[in-house]
């Protein structure tokens, strides 16, 4: 087993679990983050921005990894076409930059199901064998920067939509909780803003997302693409009628302008065949995950 992981995107929604993750499970383990947010005092953190090459070099130097794992990313499809160049210089050049300074090691990239694009719905669940097809600049970078993972060596992992507690209330789902429990609050009357509900996804929770990448990191599979998905679709209007369930609330929907998106990709279900076969279940499940969610919007936790 590996001794020493380096992940890159440590204080993210996905990083702070994995970095937790990997200790728990014995390794040593560097945290890469572009912020100041406290990591374990175990964990050896470095404060530098994936953009700058020559302090990421200096990062892999000083810790020697065995293994890097790259997460760090914008990841929101919405303000992808407002921050076009930012998103090419962090999840392209970025990319190009961890995998130059990890070298030879073995890489795993945590990349996105936005890269199929639009799929008609007979060929879903998706393989990995679909050509892609990416709609927003969000999905071009990262098809973009699978290619350099690829050419690098490095596992793709091709991650579908992820819930569970910390992600931000910039993505849909948190949202609707913190909406939710302002109205308990008082806060708001009893409407919900939303953009377009119809688009159907495959929700992974995220705690199954780290149990996934933790695998890789004991079996890199060099030069693969795995799909990280459930298999299973759910139209977010129909998650949203579950997250207002268990509030226990009346709400209307209100139709809110600035949500709708230029494009939207009708669905996205993935097929996790290669990496069941590896050893992988989710376990958890959406209903768990907007359980999560809602309590948290609660009570900040």
């Amino acid at each position: 087993m590996a001794s020493r992981v380096l992940v890159t995107g440590a204080t993210g929604f996905v990083g702070r679990r994995l970095v937790t993750h990997l200790m728990a499970a014995g390794y040593e383990v560097g945290a890469v983050a572009i912020d100041g947010r406290a990591t374990p005092a175990s964990v050896e953190a470095f404060c530098v921005d994936v953009r700058d090459a020559v302090a990421l070099a200096r990062v892999v130097e000083a810790f020697a990894p065995d293994r890097v794992v790259h997460l760090a990313a914008l990841s929101h499809v919405g303000e992808s076409w407002r921050r076009i160049p930012d998103y090419f210089a962090i999840n392209v050049q970025g990319a190009e930059n961890v995998f130059a300074a990890a070298g030879g090691r073995p890489k795993i990239f945590m990349s996105s199901a936005e890269v199929y694009g639009v799929v008609p719905d007979d060929e879903q669940p998706i393989s990995e064998r679909r050509a892609l097809g990416p709609r927003t600049p969000y999905a071009l970078t990262k098809a973009a920067a699978e290619r350099l993972a690829l050419a690098a060596g490095a596992t793709v992992v091709r991650s579908f939509n992820l819930i569970g507690p910390g992600q931000a209330t910039t993505f849909a789902l948190p949202d609707f909780a913190a909406q939710l429990a302002a109205i308990e609050r008082g806060e708001r009357p009893p409407e919900i803003a939303v953009g377009i509900l119809s688009a159907r996804r495959d929700f992974v929770h995220v705690d199954d997302a780290v149990e996934a990448l933790t695998l890789l990191v004991a079996r890199p599979e060099p030069g693969e693409v795995l799909n990280l998905a459930s298999g299973e679709d759910y139209s977010i209007s129909l998650l949203l009628d579950r997250l207002v369930e268990l509030s226990g609330l009346a709400v209307t929907r209100i139709e809110d302008p600035t949500r709708l998106r230029p494009v939207d990709v009708p669905r996205l279900c993935g097929d996790a065949t290669r990496l069941r076969a590896l050893g992988w279940m989710p376990r958890r499940g959406v209903d768990r995950g907007l359980a999560e969610l809602l309590a948290e919007a609660r009570h900040g936790t």
